[in-house]
């Protein structure tokens, strides 16, 4: 187990454990004569200022200089972007991650232009360019999508003020990261044995919390949590000052309330929304106080405190692994979804798509960005265990869908629907845990895999759920006027919590700073959709597995259609209706019948 004290500095890891980011730039300085060039060119759209209502050719001429622009800029902000993530404590790489966010809102506002044209061409004239201009195909859902929009449009000049303003409006997100992995310190805390162990976010989110001993992992959330503590007031100023950004955004627009407003965003209904939220909650939350209560039985523990909920169910049984094997388990795994799919796969380990070292200053957990006209890139720190495989296929699943979206669509039309986008991530943990269990005949390693898959559905079902319906209440509040403070914060995560766990979990005051850990309530909504995605792949996993290639196939070709359809008609695609309540029932039938199996196991 790494410490901060023995974790390398970037500069120390080896070049095997890093990404390739070369493939983007050839070095720091190809970067910074991009960072120029591409806000220099932006003139290529703003010379059609003015004359979008002209013709179709022109508006079509206009969109293609804006794509281009904006496809150069993508791959500028998102060099820093990664740059910065693999080492958050170096000045330079902040400066530059800056500079971009900058570039990027400087080039937004130059373009807001764009968009603020062709919302105020009348519906008949749209349709016209449409009809008559053919390379205006392409751009069709976005020029309707457009349309939807505009009811909610500012002036000109304001929606352009607003543009120009973005780095002031995603400065709490920053805030709050460079808070969470460059300032926040905690006090040692000491383990079963008496000595004195060093503490970090990483650590406790990636080891402590889910130590085997109970001891560790309650003296290390005691201490975590008053290492929270310390920063609760300004984390809750910076998280009320987002909230409050949205809902005056989506006043001044005119919408109904702020949920409208982001919901529009994702194409999602509120029906859809509601439905997740409350269906998953009402009636998972039996299945896991029974799974909260089996861990309790079989841990032998006086009570099941909320720092208990990740205790390993079998301490004593791990499987070791390194990258390497896990790699060729993920590949093979995978293999199912065909050749195309495989080679990827393939490509991704062999080629330094993947940053698994482990580093000071590296952004914790794990994920994956798309880069149009490169590659996706995947940044993780590998654990030393099996558990990393299931964290390789999630983030090889985000890559796989960025890597098909943006091979078979254009950038316009690449970017896919949030509402999705937890889906193809969790299919390959499906696609794995199904292989692995179906080639092990061991009573003990079968009951293991069976708590990695439930590890997935914790994590998507019950974390990040439980953090979709603290943002629905915390929305409810600021529409309401009430005042946004780190008591109120605290207070509502703690009732969140409650409500789910009932008598079957301790819910003490540290459970209630739950709502400081996360950076996804800075992502609008953002932390219900893991549950949605991965009711998705739930369902459409089992129907690979039981129709085999003609499921394998719909599925390809959903990953495929990138952005090119609003969420409900692309999950269609696979098969599956999400405006009805009924698959997000049958995901947690899902769960209830691994938590079954694995009760039964201990019977």
């Amino acid at each position: 187990m790494t410490t901060s004290k023995t974790r390398p500095s970037r500069n120390e890891v080896q070049d095997e454990l890093k990404w390739d980011l070369t493939d983007v730039f050839e070095s720091r300085d190809g970067w910074e004569k991009e960072l120029k060039a591409v806000q220099e060119s932006v003139s290529d759209v703003t010379d059609y200022k003015g004359r979008l209502d002209e013709s179709g050719a022109v508006l079509l001429e206009c969109l293609e200089a804006r794509e281009k622009v904006l496809k150069r800029l993508n791959l500028v902000t998102m060099y820093a972007s990664l740059r910065q993530a693999v080492d958050n404590t170096d000045p330079e790489r902040q400066k530059d991650s800056q500079r971009a966010s900058q570039a990027e809102s400087k080039v937004n506002a130059s373009l807001a232009f764009a968009e603020a044209e062709i919302m105020s061409l009348p519906d008949g004239k749209l349709d016209d360019f449409i009809q008559n201009e053919q390379g205006l195909e392409p751009f069709e859902k976005y020029l309707r999508d457009l349309q939807a929009r505009k009811p909610y449009s500012l002036e000109e000049q304001t929606e352009e003020a607003l543009a120009a303003l973005g780095p002031l409006f995603s400065a709490p997100y920053t805030i709050y990261n460079r808070g969470k992995l460059s300032d926040m310190q905690f006090d040692p805390f000491k383990d079963d044995k008496g000595n004195e162990v060093p503490l970090s976010f990483g650590a406790y989110a990636g080891n402590y919390s889910s130590s085997p001993s109970a001891a560790v992992r309650r003296n290390a959330y005691e201490a975590f949590n008053r290492g929270l503590l310390r920063y609760r007031n300004t984390f809750a100023a910076t998280y009320a000052a987002q909230v409050n950004h949205e809902v005056t955004t989506a006043r001044l627009r005119g919408y109904e309330s702020v949920t409208d407003m982001l919901l529009q965003q994702q194409y999602v209904t509120k029906e859809m929304y509601h439905n997740q939220l409350d269906v998953t909650q009402k009636e998972l939350a039996p299945h896991m106080r029974k799974y909260a209560e089996l861990k309790k039985r079989v841990l032998g523990l006086d009570k099941m405190t909320f720092a208990d909920l990740k205790a390993p169910l079998d301490p004593d049984f791990e499987i070791e692994m390194d990258y390497e094997e896990a790699a060729d388990t993920v590949e093979k795994a995978l293999s199912v979804m065909g050749d195309d799919y495989s080679e990827m796969i393939k490509t991704a380990i062999a080629e330094g798509w993947v940053d698994y070292a482990d580093n000071i200053g590296k952004s914790t957990g794990a994920s994956a960005s798309s880069l149009y006209g490169i590659h996706p890139y995947v940044i993780m720190t590998w654990p030393g265990t099996m558990r990393g495989a299931f964290t390789l296929a999630h983030e090889l699943g985000h890559a796989g869908h960025f890597y098909f979206a943006n091979k078979h669509q254009r950038f316009t039309n690449a970017k896919p629907p949030r509402y999705f986008i937890e889906a193809p991530s969790t299919m390959n943990e499906m696609l794995l845990g199904h292989h692995l269990l179906k080639d092990t005949d061991d009573k003990r390693k079968r009951r293991w895999l069976i708590l990695q898959l439930l590890g997935t559905y914790y994590h998507n079902f019950v974390t990040h759920l439980l953090e979709g319906e603290y943002q629905r209440r915390v929305y409810e509040l600021a529409e309401k006027g009430e005042p946004l403070t780190a008591s109120v914060f605290t207070a509502t995560t703690k009732d969140v919590l409650s409500d789910f766990w009932g008598d079957a979990v301790e819910i003490d005051e540290g459970a209630g700073l739950v709502w400081m850990r996360q950076p996804h309530y800075y992502m609008g909504l953002y932390p219900y959709t893991y549950s949605a995605g991965l009711t998705v792949s739930t369902i459409a996993s089992q129907k690979i597995f039981e129709e085999g290639q003609p499921a394998v196939d719909r599925w390809l070709d959903v990953l495929k259609a990138g952005g090119t359809l609003h969420p409900l008609e692309l999950i269609k695609k696979a098969g599956i209706d999400m405006s009805e309540p009924e698959p997000i029932r049958q995901a947690v039938a899902h769960v209830g019948s691994l938590i079954d199996e694995l009760e039964e196991s201990y019977s």
